[in-house]
């Protein structure tokens, strides 16, 4: 019996198990090839409550897919050659993350590359109709930490605004307010981000699935995250007024019970309640009408170029990769830290110990400042040989405080061209400023995101890897301005770029 003499359905089903045997194969070779970049999302939904609801993403898109089932069995699968593009693109993003040390752009990547192996394998057809699923695949990927501290300020503003309403007096320094009743912080888990990014995830859900028209689904989605941050301001603002009215162990109490997935809940009901009347997509509405998608692409490919061609796009970003690794200049044998005209090596104990943190780092030097004038100053000087995951100037965890440290960062300070500046604070309080020098392939700056850029230049153009921090410190003390002892540093310091190349023996 030949393929012609089978009836219709029997074809399609053939030419689907085709289809869906290469998908699997191609599969197979990015889990492969990215195990580390998929074993590390997966970790991350695990153990960062931030991210957990990522666990349900994956179950969130076979449920979208198998709604969509009735109308895809319709389709014809055919290779597409635009979908490598695609995939292409999700390589080179893995690439860019890879070299930048950017893990978002790592898994983002990996991904991209998955969105990109349904495209090539199955056509623009089928993909139309699984468009959204694979959209929403986005929410896998870790991300949205970087709103922290802006959340926090933002929480910490809000909660001064109804503290003010109610009467009560209050001072805010940065993320942290004074009342009556006690002294409070705005830490990264009160700023409310975990609501947001699971919010985001949540609002753009209940938007396809709910609406049909996207002047609702857009009210929809904004009106879900402004009501999560508004919410997460009450809930500080409530915490602060009962340690008002019951004392600070009460308000503890208080805010261990509300703060969580249940107010996440509450927030939830009170969304969908607001929105229910305005659902405009029924039930039974079918998610597309196969009859009325496009023609099949005309850019077809064989199916047995397709698979090879994609595998090997999947495999050419970890071999450059593994190239530019190979690229790596010496750091000196012996580093030490420079003699600075009027200031002399100071003993003296700080008020509350601190040290920057910089895991991995081939070289880490720091000592203690003073002058005639009294002005004491902190220099730490790190060095990193080359930069990759868990050793980098940038990341998470790696910088003027350490994740279990005691210390707390409270708002942004002024800095001189090349720096960043930001104000720490420990329990006394003890405040302390900190500036910030990183020098990367010949640019000196306090830009993170500079970092990143000039750490992706030198790996993929194969340049000088030498990374290093120079960070000067002081604390706010009684007639003594951190700024103030910080700036005198600096002039007679000189240039930070040259101390730093010194350092690394870039000569």
């Amino acid at each position: 019996m030949t393929a012609a003499s089978l009836p219709a359905s029997a074809q399609s089903g053939s030419v689907w198990r085709t289809h869906i045997s290469a998908l699997v194969v191609v599969g197979f070779a990015i889990g492969l090839l990215f195990a580390r970049d998929v074993a590390d999302m997966v970790a991350i939904w695990w153990t960062a409550s931030t991210f957990q609801h990522c666990l349900f993403i994956p179950f969130l898109i076979g449920w979208l897919v198998q709604q969509r089932l009735p109308g895809v069995r319709a389709l014809t699968p055919q290779p597409w050659a635009p979908g490598l593009a695609w995939m292409g693109l999700g390589a080179f993003a893995w690439l860019l993350g890879e070299a930048a040390g950017v893990a978002l752009f790592r898994q983002g990547g990996v991904i991209v590359m998955m969105q990109g192996a349904v495209m090539a394998l199955l056509g623009p057809v089928v993909s139309r109709g699984l468009a959204f699923p694979l959209f929403y695949a986005f929410f896998m990927v870790p991300f949205g930490e970087e709103i922290v501290p802006a959340l926090q300020l933002l929480t910490a503003h809000l909660s001064m605004a109804m503290l003010a309403l109610a009467g009560v007096p209050a001072h805010m320094e940065g993320v942290f307010i004074t009342t009556p009743g006690g002294y409070f912080k705005v830490a990264e888990a009160c700023s409310g981000a975990k609501f947001v990014i699971a919010m985001t995830a949540y609002g753009v859900l209940v938007a396809n699935v709910c609406f049909r028209r996207w002047s609702r689904r857009i009210l929809f989605v904004t009106g879900a995250l402004t009501l999560s941050v508004i919410a997460n301001g009450v809930r500080a603002f409530a915490t602060m007024m009962v340690a008002q009215m019951h004392g600070i162990d009460a308000a503890k109490g208080f805010d261990h019970v509300l703060f969580g997935w249940l107010f996440f809940g509450i927030v939830i009901a009170l969304v969908m309640a607001a929105a229910w009347p305005f659902f405009d997509r029924r039930p039974t509405d079918p998610w597309f009408d196969p009859a009325a998608m496009p023609s099949p692409s005309p850019r077809t490919m064989a199916l047995g170029y397709a698979v090879p061609a994609a595998i090997a796009l999947l495999a050419a970003a970890p071999a450059w990769s593994a190239l530019s690794a190979v690229r790596q200049a010496a750091l000196p044998d012996t580093v030490t830290l420079p003699n600075v005209p009027g200031w002399a090596r100071s003993g003296a104990p700080q008020a509350y110990g601190w040290a920057p943190r910089f895991a991995g780092a081939d070289r880490f030097l720091m000592g203690r400042y003073a002058n005639a004038q009294g002005q004491v100053v902190d220099l730490a000087v790190v060095l990193y040989a080359r930069q990759n995951e868990g050793r980098e100037l940038v990341g998470f965890g790696q910088g003027a405080i350490a994740p279990d440290s005691a210390w707390a960062w409270t708002q942004p300070m002024p800095a001189p061209p090349g720096a960043r500046g930001e104000r720490i604070t420990a329990p006394g309080p003890v405040v302390r400023d900190v500036m910030t020098f990183y020098r990367v392939g010949g640019v000196l700056t306090g830009s993170g995101t500079n970092v990143k850029l000039a750490t992706l230049k030198v790996r993929l153009l194969g340049g000088d890897q030498r990374a290093v921090a120079v960070m000067i410190s002081a604390e706010e003390r009684a007639g003594q301005s951190a700024q103030a002892a910080m700036a005198s540093f600096l002039r007679a310091l000189g240039p930070v770029q040259d101390l730093a190349d010194a350092s690394a023996g870039i000569r």
